[in-house]
């Protein structure tokens, strides 16, 4: 029989990719979302409930209801920018909505995570490429979210027998090469989807935010992972949990681990613009500004050990490919 899988904030950009690559893999995925900013149409081939991981009546519920094996979890807000506008929102849904499910999960005897976290738990770090081991000290509220749970699942973990992996990624981007999912953020926070609105005329130009980092040309850097490359990933970490289950570990134990996803390729903002503009034939206005609060100057994959340790590669490193997907969906 299928695995029930539990997804929650399966509607969004990631997770809707990822039921994709559950189904294909022979899992069977269970959506959660309020909605609030993923979308009910993105959820092909699984059930959908709508709803929200801080209702601690109704995760009752669906663990009662549902044969539920494990959670692969993507319910959170993600947008850096806004929280440093207001924190408050990000640490109720955030930290103690993944609280509340994880207590959820306790109570029920459900005991294997994947979880999505963040390359922002790194922060403002000067290293080449970020290796798991770093110091976290995130520089905004979302990444302080972020590097929360990870706490929170580190020692339950050691506490109740969890067994998670926090999946730590850096930019996605891309979309289904069939077409059928991509990026709708409203508002659209992305920088290649908004490079994108550019090219298609929804704007009147793309802003750069701050071109005088210390990077080749002035504008931040940032490590782009096909999303399909993530839902992988997502697939393999689940699997490395129930493997678990056949291996020499006691039943009981606990585990804890954090692996990168990324190409371990850095692209600026300026070449995000050109690549843009190579796909869609189009010359569209570009407006230089200054920094954002918050926002790291570089930030670049070591993810050696998600090839290592997960058998998990990326199979679309391309920016150019990348943006031609997006492009693709974006005019569908």
């Amino acid at each position: 029989m299928a695995k029930t899988i539990l997804v929650p904030g399966g509607a969004g950009f990631i997770g809707s990719h990822t039921l994709l690559a559950l189904k294909a893999a022979g899992y069977q995925p269970l959506v959660l979302d309020n909605l609030s900013n993923g979308h009910r149409d993105a959820v092909l081939e699984a059930s959908f409930i709508q709803g929200d991981i801080r209702d601690e009546a109704l995760l009752d519920q669906l663990f009662q209801d549902y044969p539920i094996d494990a959670v692969v979890h993507f319910a959170a807000f993600i947008e850096a920018g806004e929280s440093v506008r207001d924190p408050m929102k990000f640490y109720d849904n955030n930290v103690a909505g993944s609280l509340n499910l994880i207590r959820a999960m306790v109570r029920h005897g459900v005991r294997k995570m994947v979880f999505s976290s963040t390359a922002a738990v790194y922060g403002d770090s000067t290293d080449a490429a970020l290796t798991e081991d770093l110091p976290k000290v995130p520089i905004n509220p979302y990444g302080q979210t972020k590097w929360a749970v990870e706490c929170m699942l580190r020692d339950t973990a050691a506490a109740e027998g969890l067994q998670a992996i926090a999946l730590r990624y850096f930019n996605a981007a891309g979309a289904d090469a069939e077409g059928r999912l991509g990026e709708r953020h409203d508002p659209e926070t992305h920088l290649i989807p908004l490079v994108l609105q550019a090219a298609s005329g929804q704007r009147d130009a793309i802003s750069i935010f701050g071109t005088d980092y210390g990077t080749r040309d002035g504008t931040c850097i940032r490590d782009y992972i096909h999303v399909a490359d993530l839902a992988t990933a997502h697939v393999k970490a689940l699997q490395h949990l129930f493997d678990m289950d056949d291996s020499d570990t006691p039943s009981e134990a606990g585990f804890y681990d954090a692996f990168n996803l990324g190409n371990g390729q850095g692209f600026s903002v300026r070449e995000v613009v050109e690549a843009a503009k190579q796909v869609t034939g189009v010359d569209f206005a570009v407006k230089e500004e200054e920094r954002r609060p918050g926002d790291p100057a570089v930030l670049v994959a070591d993810a050696s050990k998600a090839r290592d340790r997960l058998d998990w590669k990326p199979e679309t490193p391309a920016l150019i490919d990348m943006v031609a997907h997006a492009w693709r969906f974006m005019n569908r």
